[in-house]
């Protein structure tokens, strides 16, 4: 059976379209996103000057909001009012999934209490994009934007380095240098990421190990997206059976298999599944 992709219903749906556009590449903007911009009765853009190059490059003629983080409080009560008057309206961002790190968590919170139709026009995105050419762990925890404040950001670095999952985070590439020794400090022996300039012309992942920081050249330029390595196992293995585990087995080795006898010390002890089996091995050799 062959499922339909794309409803035979092509109506628009009144109500506010949170639609991702392009990190870097304008051919990354989806077909759908082209869709509902064109048939949206106004746009809410972060700055309509950089809006503009995507929407022109695509015929967009759709009215035009400023809504960025100075002037959005600002905005609510019109954008609430054009919304419950059945309008179609589109909030974007300056690049990727708008409320992720920009302008939009307050309208969206506001729609959500007034039962007002919220629609995500998913696309690109920065932060999946750089987990998947990590290859560090899909498990990943995305923080943001880094804090100015050296307390909190010593905090935060501090709590996030306890976690055993990749680490996504934006930085500027003015303040990475500054950040750089907290990052060494509460993250030494992982490994990391940085991606510039995802899906542009000079895109670039620079990888190094956290505790080489200091020899990596950080004078860089453009947007910057960070992904930090899940820790590395510290698991210790013993590889040598005390005498009170091999009076264990020797009780056991006529009762159980070899198998469950290393599967059931292995489980409670830190010792080397190949060190227990040899054991056992000699044991029933020897009687």
């Amino acid at each position: 059976m062959v499922r339909k992709t794309i409803s035979d219903n092509n109506e628009i749906k009144k109500g506010l379209y949170l639609v991702s556009t392009p990190i870097g590449n304008l051919n990354d903007v989806t077909l759908r996103a082209i869709n509902i911009l064109k048939n949206s009765d106004y746009i809410l853009c972060e700055d309509t000057r950089t809006s503009k190059i995507l929407l022109d490059n695509f015929e967009i003629k759709s009215k035009l909001i400023s809504n960025h983080k100075f002037n959005e409080k600002k905005n609510l009560s019109k954008i609430l009012e054009l919304l419950k008057n059945k309008s179609i309206i589109s909030l974007i961002s300056d690049a990727g999934t708008p409320g992720i790190s920009d302008p939009g968590t307050i309208i969206v919170k506001k729609c959500v209490e007034q039962k007002i139709d919220i629609f995500p026009i998913p696309g690109p995105s920065s932060v999946v994009s750089a987990v998947s050419i990590s290859g560090f762990s899909d498990k990943f925890f995305f923080y943001g934007f880094l804090p100015e404040k050296k307390k909190i950001l010593e905090n935060d670095l501090n709590s996030l380095s306890k976690m055993d999952t990749s680490i996504v985070f934006f930085v500027s590439p003015k303040k990475i240098k500054r950040f750089a020794p907290y990052l060494k400090k509460n993250f030494s022996g992982r490994k990391i990421v940085i991606c510039r300039e995802m899906t542009k012309y000079y895109e670039e992942f620079i990888r190094f190990k956290i505790d080489e920081i200091d020899t990596i050249n950080l004078d860089l330029k453009g947007e910057l997206t960070v992904v930090i390595s899940e820790k590395e196992s510290q698991k210790k293995v013993l590889s040598i059976l005390d005498e009170s585990d091999k009076r264990v087995i020797n009780k056991m080795i006529n009762k159980l298999s070899v198998k469950e006898i290393v599967d059931l010390i292995s489980r409670d002890k830190k010792i080397s599944k190949k060190e227990i089996y040899n054991y056992c091995i000699k044991i029933k050799n020897e009687k």
